[in-house]
């Protein structure tokens, strides 16, 4: 009887332990973008222009940087010499008193007139030379008054030339290329032009 019932046992299919089937439940679900080819193409969509973005900025900033090299090369060739142009004008300047502080009328002999004349030499020698660097002159009388070129150091009043004329130039300026160099110190006109007396009596 114990066998019979052993075997009865053994038998039964509602005894058996079901397999488990391990391979199945470790498999993750799929992704919405598995799932669905619709959404693998915007998300490959949008990665594509940001990339586009990316790439399109480091472009731009390549093109910026290389721009600015550009000007910063153009600038040390253009104004390299300012500091040392500087100290050539006050040379300059040097030999312009020299001059002035020569009465007009005095009787220079010969050796003096031609130590006059070499200093006049020297000075247009000088200006020509700053020229040809492109370092120009601004001598301005006559001239409107003009913030960017010229420092006044005074006004005349009742000088019959129109308000802001400069009517004295105590010392020229210079520019190199398109930058100033040093203003042109001037006195303006103030007041305008005198206007003309008009007699009413009868």
């Amino acid at each position: 009887m114990t066998d019979d019932s052993e075997n009865t046992e053994n038998e039964n299919p509602e005894t058996e332990t079901p397999e488990v089937n391990m391979a199945e439940e470790e498999t993750p679900p799929e992704t919405a973008a598995e799932k669905n080819p619709d959404d693998k193409l915007v998300i490959a969509v949008a990665e594509i222009a940001d990339l586009k973005d990316k790439l399109l900025r480091a472009i731009a900033e390549t093109e910026n940087l290389r721009r600015r090299a550009d000007r910063e090369k153009a600038d040390a060739a253009n104004y390299a010499m300012t500091a040392f142009a500087r100290d050539l004008l006050s040379v300059g300047d040097n030999l312009r008193r020299a001059l002035d502080s020569i009465p007009a009328d005095t009787d220079l002999g010969d050796n003096a007139k031609t130590l006059v004349e070499g200093i006049e030499m020297t000075e247009r020698e000088l200006v020509n030379m700053l020229e040809r660097h492109n370092i120009k002159k601004i001598d301005p009388l006559g001239e409107k008054f003009n913030y960017d070129l010229h420092q006044a150091l005074f006004e005349i009043p009742d000088t019959g030339k129109e308000d802001g004329t400069i009517v004295q130039v105590m010392q020229v300026g210079f520019v190199i290329k398109d930058r100033l160099l040093r203003p042109a110190m001037v006195g303006v006109a103030k007041g305008g032009e005198e206007t003309p007396h008009v007699d009413t009596k009868v």
